[in-house]
């Protein structure tokens, strides 16, 4: 597939058209090899209205709204994955899971990283401070990003990233947290109960409530705000390992008073076939 396919008449990018190649790839369980930035002169306002299109096809097949995903709000992520300020994706209903989960069908090239949400007790629209912010939190969650980025390999720029939704693709929830010293909170990653990675709150940006703020600033100038029940996961804390098949990987937050994970199976056996009937027909909530 060439990208000049979703340009338009006079040759300039066609969002709507870039979105649903974007979701025939994923649709079809393939990567694009070549980025659409290759092909355009891809600004990130251009990106973020391709991601706002993939976003209305997304609604309009049934899907709610439930938040958003913060990305490389942490310097381990931006060095691993090359890429050199924050973003923004949204997230809804059916990316979220309960822990313990199963990694869903269709996965790409899954990659996992541990994150601290944050759930809004109340309306935040507007630029504020991180203590505003994290006022307007009613809780704080243990949470398991997985990525799972459309471009091959994992090789594009801000703006393609941004296009494809910062990669999101499901969020694996796990146990409320108290929302105090969240910038001191430890958390540990680890494949197989071997830890592959250490960091504490503070690596998202200072503190979670940082990137939250920046967010609802964001929003603002787009005519949007954070809502009551919103989950907002604020950046991975470590640098992200994928997710292979036949493994599991898990995060303690806390010194382990809090945990949450996510399995991969190498083949789905009739408990875990049922289980997973049982996760899609459920998804999980931020409440």
């Amino acid at each position: 597939m060439s990208w000049r396919d979703c340009a338009d008449a006079g040759g300039v990018l066609d969002a709507a058209a870039a979105a649903g190649e974007l979701r025939r790839a994923r649709q079809a369980g393939q990567t694009l090899d070549v980025l659409l930035s290759e092909e355009f002169p891809l600004s990130l306002a251009d990106a973020y209205r391709v991601q706002d299109q993939v976003t209305a096809a997304r609604l309009a097949a049934g899907q709610r709204r439930a938040g958003w995903k913060l990305g490389y709000t942490s310097l381990a992520m931006r060095a691993q994955m090359g890429i050199e300020a924050p973003n923004f994706g949204p997230l809804t209903d059916v990316m979220l899971l309960a822990s313990p989960a199963l990694l869903p069908g269709g996965a790409l090239q899954p990659r996992v990283e541990p994150e601290i949400g944050l759930r809004l007790g109340r309306r935040l629209a507007g630029p504020c401070s991180a203590a505003d912010a994290l006022e307007a939190c009613e809780a704080a969650l243990a949470c398991l990003e997985i990525v799972d980025s459309v471009w091959s390999g994992y090789r594009f720029t801000l703006a393609d990233n941004t296009a494809d939704g910062s990669s999101a693709a499901w969020v694996v929830v796990g146990q409320e947290m108290p929302l105090d010293d969240l910038a001191e909170l430890a958390v540990s990653l680890s494949v197989d109960g071997v830890v592959v990675g250490r960091a504490t709150g503070a690596a998202a940006s200072g503190h979670p409530a940082a990137g939250l703020a920046w967010l609802s600033g964001q929003l603002a100038e787009r005519g949007q705000a954070l809502e009551a029940g919103d989950l907002v996961i604020t950046g991975g804390l470590t640098s992200a390992p994928p997710l292979e098949a036949g493994h599991q990987i898990s995060a303690e937050f806390g010194d382990e008073r809090w945990s949450v994970e996510v399995r991969r199976p190498r083949e789905l056996d009739v408990d875990d076939r049922q289980r997973w009937r049982r996760q899609a027909a459920r998804p999980a909530t931020p409440r």
